[in-house]
């Protein structure tokens, strides 16, 4: 069995690393390049569509929910444990300057997820119901043909593992036995995490059983909830901390283009980051455009302005929300084998004493149960594709035995499991959105 598990991790390092590095980051200039940089021209389109209530050019039926919805969904998905525990790493691993990288990440992820948002709606399918569909199983059968129709069933089949929240629920019943159960001196065995995973498992099914709907109008509540909840909190950090503040930033750009600080960071990004990215902003890996393809809206390339919103939050503000109060208590340096979660939280246990852990908990909590909701729709979307909609509900059962085995069991097979899936995933998505960008570039200048 050690033997497999260390197959399963070899692999995933081999794939993980600089081939989906370069396929995620390479493909990510390419379409930049392609549009002219319309990550930071366009942003403003982006920001004035969010206001826009024209959703649907013609009333008729076309998706299930608002194009706003589907974007506060699809960070539900994103804002999770990769942008607490992911840029803690990240900063053990490279220091300060690998922060100034996830924002140059984070263009690219944007120009990336317009293409996404709009393909999903230029090349929208429908179910064995009649109902309107979209992700990349249906950009590639429609957009290339159906002779690629194998690469749509490669991208759900790989979907059905790489959408599984593994690494959340187990991360987050960590988190609980360490900052509450073992001080009160409860053990940390294997019944208690069961019934921890049962408890979340009962949570997630209360929402995901209630289909798009449900989900969405979840998210659309916990997103801007949670992460105003954060911001606020490290305004209150860095307002205590003020006179450390312009020295953080200074450090960031200064490490950025050091020898050191830059090896550190394309080290992490191309071994550990790559995988981490696709956790964080998923930009590429094509889970963003499901849920933009569920939107009412009939406007593609309205879709992809809103959707290019997705990684300023995720990748850009909420990553570097992380990185402050860490940066500030400096507890990150010189740490062997760094475990993110518990540099966060001893970060905001030291700026904050008495309170500051269990604050962070509580925003865990938020980030950890907003990504279990949407990903769950995601795999749907994929047993949908390809079983049809009669085995949607037993994906529901089988998603949520699956948080209670990830909550008992090691995390380091399942989560190599689940990147390699992801990565996977980026391989069917990634070349068909270069191999279709020009059709959307067309649209957008007609």
């Amino acid at each position: 069995m050690e033997k497999i598990s260390q197959w399963i991790a070899d692999a995933s390092d081999a794939i993980c690393g600089y081939p989906e590095f370069l396929l995620l980051i390479g493909g990510g200039l390419i379409l930049f390049v392609l549009s002219r940089g319309i990550s930071i021209r366009h942003l403003p389109q982006g920001l004035r569509a969010l206001r826009d209530k024209q959703a649907s050019d013609s009333g008729k039926q076309t998706g299930q929910i608002s194009s706003v919805q589907a974007l506060l969904s699809a960070i539900a998905a994103t804002v999770g444990m990769g942008n607490i525990a992911g840029v803690a790493i990240a900063l053990s691993v490279g220091g300060p300057g690998v922060i100034f990288w996830m924002w140059v990440s984070a263009l690219l992820g944007m120009t990336t997820k317009f293409f996404e948002g709009a393909l999903s709606v230029m090349y929208r399918g429908q179910d064995d119901e009649g109902n309107p569909q979209g992700g990349p199983m249906y950009f590639i059968t429609q957009g290339l043909g159906k002779q690629w129709h194998w690469l749509a069933v490669a991208f759900s089949i790989f979907g059905l593992v790489g959408t599984l929240c593994f690494m959340q629920a187990n991360q987050l019943v960590e988190s609980v036995t360490t900052v509450f159960t073992t001080p009160m001196g409860i053990e940390n065995t294997a019944w208690l995490r069961f019934g921890l995973g049962v408890v979340m498992a009962l949570i997630v099914g209360a929402v995901i059983m209630g289909g798009i709907g449900r989900i969405a109008k979840w998210a659309s509540r916990l997103v801007p909830f949670m992460v105003v909840t954060y911001l606020v909190f490290v305004l209150i950090i860095t307002v205590m901390n003020i006179g450390q503040v312009p020295h953080i930033f200074k450090q960031i750009f200064e490490q950025a283009f050091t020898f050191q600080a830059g090896a550190g960071a394309f080290f992490f990004v191309a071994l550990t980051g790559a995988r981490r990215a696709a956790m964080v902003n998923e930009a590429g890996v094509g889970t963003a455009s499901m849920m933009h393809g569920a939107s009412k809206n009939t406007d593609p390339i309205r879709e992809g302005h809103i959707a290019m919103l997705g990684p300023a939050i995720d990748s850009g503000i909420v990553c570097t929300l992380t990185a402050i109060p860490i940066l500030i208590a400096g507890n990150y340096v010189g740490l062997e084998d760094p475990k993110g979660l518990y540099v966060a939280l001893g970060a905001w246990g030291q700026l904050l004493p008495g309170i500051g852990q269990y604050l962070l908990m509580a925003i865990v909590f938020c980030f950890a149960f907003s990504t279990m909701f949407s990903y769950s729709y995601y795999g749907q979307k994929c047993t949908n594709f390809l079983f049809g909609t009669k085995g949607v509900k037993w994906y529901n059962y089988y998603y949520l035995v699956m948080i209670v085995v990830a909550a008992v069991m090691s995390l380091k097979t399942m989560v190599s499991i689940m990147d390699i899936a992801f990565a996977l995933m980026a391989f069917c998505t990634m070349p068909t959105i270069i191999a279709l960008a020009p059709r959307v570039m067309k649209l957008m200048k007609r």
